[in-house]
């Protein structure tokens, strides 16, 4: 056992679990100093999360050592759990800012639809891996985007529109990785442009309208929508190239910025640790990308290719728009940052997949 622990170890990415591991002790930190800024200093969030921290770390080493190929039998097995607990939350769960999406256990919250993005990246890993994309592509593209559908519906009951999104962007940004015809993009996007019309008039609801019209024009809602994007690229621009120090970030401590331990926690980073500071994070996220990017031109086995494609598009996907909204280029869907965020289920979630990606790594690396 020990030897095969020694293997395992030997081979295992120690350079892309640092980034994480760095990414994860700035979001604890930054957690920590909006946890100071309380009248009354509450650190019952940072002491959570550093508990979810522990329970994600132990999860990804134990799915690292874990044959990440068993996950392929088991997708659909993965799938009809994943079903349940949306039906499940839709009828149980308790409803947290207009949102029915969490179970809470003895004052901690589990929001399944994390868990989703990770099912639904072994679903669409063992489907575009088992299927001949090139014989019958529209086929392929109607039968797996039925299956993110199911998700989406279920997710858009609760209703979240943001991880709905992610969902979507999953599923979009693998079947470009897998190479379909362009002409099917086009009926994708002429497809789309019809839903999100008629979804303005028919689906649409007031608050997600006006975050809309507050993205085009910030002044719309200047004491609502309008005040947290602006407080955010106010903080943003207060940080200058150093920062203000953890602890000094007048708009997080101050309480001006809103959710700064969650949507907003880009915006925290920058003020208290400035430019280098937001670089620097960005500079760990993208070491995370190159290494999961370096050893695919090694992986022969297309389940292991499409899941590492899947998950690095996740983070990729939730880190852009995260920023993208402390930034004001995007406007705000609540989408929180990947290791830095505050938030236990996301944590543990992408703490599973970097688990997968590791155990990918190693087998690839010992049969290579």
């Amino acid at each position: 056992m020990f030897g095969k622990l020694s293997i395992y170890s030997k081979h295992f990415d120690w350079v892309l679990f640092a980034s994480v591991l760095l990414l994860i002790c700035v979001g604890l930190a930054e957690i920590y100093s909006i946890a100071l800024g309380q009248s009354a200093i509450d650190l019952l969030n940072f002491q959570k999360q550093l508990g979810f921290v522990f329970l994600g770390i132990v999860l990804l080493f134990a799915f690292a050592f874990f044959d990440y190929y068993n996950l392929r039998s088991y997708s659909n097995y993965l799938v009809l759990a994943g079903v349940l607990m949306l039906v499940t939350v839709l009828i149980f769960g308790n409803t947290i800012r207009g949102t029915k999406g969490w179970f809470s256990f003895a004052g901690f919250g589990l929001q399944p639809v994390e868990f989703i993005k990770f099912i639904l990246i072994v679903f669409l890993a063992r489907y575009f891996s088992s299927a001949s994309l090139k014989i019958k592509p529209l086929k392929h593209l109607m039968i797996s985007f039925g299956g993110v559908l199911i998700f989406i519906t279920l997710v858009l009951a609760q209703p979240d529109f943001g991880s709905a999104l992610i969902l979507f962007a999953i599923w979009f940004a693998m079947i470009i990785l897998a190479g379909f015809n362009k002409k099917y993009f086009i009926i994708i996007f002429l497809v789309l442009a019809l839903i999100m019309s008629g979804s303005w008039f028919c689906l649409f609801k007031d608050y997600q309208k006006e975050r809309v019209m507050t993205f085009l024009n910030p002044s719309f809602e200047p004491l609502n929508q309008g005040y947290n994007i602006s407080q955010a690229i106010i903080a943003i621009g207060a940080g200058g190239l150093t920062g203000r120090g953890l602890g000094f970030g007048s708009q997080s401590q101050l309480k001006f910025l809103p959710e700064a331990q969650t949507d907003f926690i880009f915006a925290v980073v920058a003020e208290e640790l400035g430019f280098f500071g937001a670089v620097l994070v960005l500079l760990f996220f993208c070491i995370f990308f190159w290494r999961c990017l370096s050893h695919l031109r090694k992986i022969k086995n297309d389940f292991a290719v499409f899941f590492i494609l899947g998950a690095a598009s996740l983070i990729f996907i939730e880190m852009f728009i995260n920023i993208a909204m402390n930034m004001g280029l995007l406007p705000v869907i609540g989408i929180s940052l990947p290791f830095l965020s505050y938030g236990g289920s996301a944590m543990i979630s992408n703490l599973i997949l970097v688990g997968v990606i590791e155990s990918i790594i190693i087998r690839n690396n010992i049969n290579y």
